[in-house]
């Protein structure tokens, strides 16, 4: 095999066309060995194996950088960069991460796992080097969906109005290989990119420039000229309209066509230039490159047949927030959903099929979601976004700026609140309640099973005074589908009591509250009686009910899926009557650090957010301070 004598892209440049042809075949075959049994990101990683082994085989990697765009195509770069046998551990605990990392590698010029990142950090890189007298290449690799975030063409106009010299590779997988990708367009492409053609190109209009009085004004009827002329024949006026040379598009899966193009191109030494690669999304897996979608991130699968496995019995909390919306939308034509291109993953899909012209998708754009859906408000509609909650993070200012400052009634779903998992730390959802409770006009209410979510849905729909934002978890939400026609009144900062005790008040939100359920048990098991309180209404909170409970207790906890700086506990700890404060053991959550990836029952357990951690927490706590009262009862 060749993929065995590859421990560095340097051994890829021993190779022949032919060779790294059938390397791109054993490098899918690895990916889909190790990702069938360990889950992950898929169908992008198998769609980009010929660009990745092209890109190394082109550039001088670690010092030439690529720039990876989310980090979701990333896998074969990390097979290829020395990490092959440590990939077989790929998220999981103490394995590799899943997205580019700088402290795994020296190939991962940076940290990524949100999109639309890549070209700035490029332009970034680009300026810092030139600002240091070096020379090495910079290649920023970005997805045709990427490129629909505001962030990407605010990166693009910067490099295209500067002008320094930047690689951009433009994944296009959104299609088949169009019509252009053809004998006319290859020859334009590589008239275009070639050496003679370049420096003619810039010596004739050096010399237009120089022409006295006139030279300026010419030059720039010239280029026009020439950039209208060539967007005829070649897709990609937008980009040369900015400054940005166009090339391509070029067929993603030919190697012998792909070094050529990135040779050429890496030859131009002055200013910005963007490939347009051609790609299939799960190229190689029949299963994969049939449904991308759900290839995109998925758990283990069947190797053979793309079978996924079998998931716990239940339905997920996007389940049923999706189909609580469809049910609201036959009921009220002015219910509006929006998604910043998680259709599917925030359970819209169900939305979808009842009221298709009220659902908008509008792309890796969570700041325009946000925003829109506050103008969506302000006309009468009644607008609920979806947006998992690592992602809300992009969109603070809209909603402090143009939702909660006009007390506009947005509905935002936060979905994927608190530790999600083998993503790791640029997907766990820990900040959306810092975040959002310091928000004035903001309602923030977590439910913790299926039934309170629909419930608080259903008071969303009806709330139109003030915008309300619902966390809520991955994963299963209720044991069978529920019934999401009718539902219970929901009413804002009311607290829960589900046990009553007196030695300990457990305080949890969310996902957290069945952590509190157990470790209750696990205390009546050591002779301790604990009150259960599901707060379900972050904000507003109901303090005079948990200053009852606490009141009746000895000592308190709080419990939350999410940083304690910022968090719920603190919120609790800083709100309640000072007298009440010394009877807290623990603001439990996590600290002050990105946690890494991990199945969530490991790192509850890592962070001592486990019912069995908590209970060894909290129990010789409570037996130390029984021994002293009862010594004081005796004397």
């Amino acid at each position: 095999m060749i993929l065995e004598k590859i421990n560095s892209p340097a051994d890829l440049k021993k190779l022949t066309a032919d060779e790294m042809t059938l390397l791109a075949e054993e490098v899918r075959g690895y990916m889909l060995d190790v990702i069938s049994v360990n889950g992950g990101h898929l169908a992008s990683s198998l769609g980009v194996v010929e660009l990745t082994l092209a890109l190394h085989h082109v550039f001088n990697t670690p010092e030439d950088k690529i720039i990876w765009d989310v980090g979701h195509q990333a896998y074969a770069h990390k097979i290829i960069t020395g990490r092959r046998e440590d990939f077989r551990a790929i998220r999981r605990k103490g394995g590799i991460s899943g997205f580019p990392k700088r402290s795994e590698s020296p190939y991962d010029a940076y940290d990524v796992g949100h999109s639309s990142t890549s070209i700035s950090l490029a332009v970034g890189e680009a300026v810092g080097r030139d600002l240091a007298g070096k020379n090495h290449k910079v290649v920023a690799v970005i997805g045709d969906g990427s490129l629909t975030a505001g962030m990407a063409f605010e990166a693009l106009n910067h490099i295209g109005h500067i002008g320094n010299d930047v690689i951009i590779i433009l994944n296009d997988n959104e299609h088949s290989i169009s019509e252009n990708v053809g004998a006319i367009s290859t020859y334009l492409t590589e008239m275009i990119s070639g050496g003679f053609y370049n420096r003619f190109r810039k010596k004739s209009m050096e010399f237009v420039q120089s022409i006295p009085v006139v030279g300026g004004f010419i030059y720039k009827i010239v280029y026009r000229i020439i950039s209208t002329t060539k967007g005829f024949l070649i897709p990609g006026q937008l980009f040369e309209t900015l400054g940005i040379r166009y090339f391509g598009p070029v067929d993603g899966h030919n190697i012998p066509r792909l070094v050529d193009i990135l040779g050429r191109v890496k030859k131009i030494n002055s200013g910005p230039k963007i490939v347009h690669v051609i790609t299939k999304k799960g190229k190689g897996f029949r299963p994969a490159e049939f449904d991308p979608c759900t290839f995109h991130g998925t758990g283990p699968f069947e190797r053979c047949t793309g079978e996924r496995a079998l998931r716990a019995s239940g339905e997920s909390y996007s389940s049923v927030a999706g189909r609580t919306l469809a049910a609201i939308a036959k009921k009220d034509k002015k219910v509006v959903a929006v998604t910043a291109a998680m259709k599917e993953g925030t359970g819209l899909s169900e939305f979808e099929k009842v009221a298709p012209r009220r659902l908008f998708d509008v792309g890796i754009a969570e700041q325009h979601a946000v925003t829109f859906s506050a103008a969506l408000a302000s006309t009468g509609a009644r607008p609920f976004v979806a947006i998992y909650s690592t992602f809300v993070q992009r969109a603070l200012d809209q909603l402090i700026h143009d939702t909660a400052l006009m007390n506009l009634p947005v509905r935002l779903l936060v979905d994927r609140a608190g530790i999600v998992g083998e993503d790791g730390e640029t997907h766990h959802g820990l900040f959306d309640i810092s975040m959002i409770r310091s928000i004035p006009n903001f309602k923030l209410f977590a439910p913790s099973d299926g039934e309170e979510l629909r419930d608080i849905l259903y008071y969303a729909w009806k709330h139109d005074s003030g915008p309300v934002a619902i966390r809520y978890p991955r994963g299963t939400a209720c044991g069978a589908r529920l019934d999401v026609s009718a539902y219970r009144e929901f009413v804002p900062g009311r607290i829960k009591v589900l046990k009553k005790g007196s030695d300990l008040a457990i305080l949890a939100a969310g996902d957290m509250v069945q952590n509190a359920l157990e470790l209750s048990e696990l205390l009546k098991g050591s002779g301790i009686s604990s009150t259960v309180v599901n707060l379900l209404s972050i904000k507003p909170l109901d303090l005079k009910g948990i200053g009852k409970v606490i009141r009746d207790c000895r000592r308190f906890i709080t419990l939350e899926n999410a940083f304690i700086s910022g968090g719920l506990g603190e919120y609790i700890y800083s709100q309640i009557d000072p007298e009440l404060c010394v009877k807290k053991i623990a603001l439990a959550g996590f600290p002050d650090q990105f946690i890494v990836h991990g199945t969530s029952s490991e790192l509850f357990d890592d962070y001592g957010l486990s019912a069995v951690k908590l209970a060894q927490l909290v129990i010789p706590f409570l037996k130390r301070g029984a021994k002293k009262a009862g010594t004081k009862k005796r004397d």
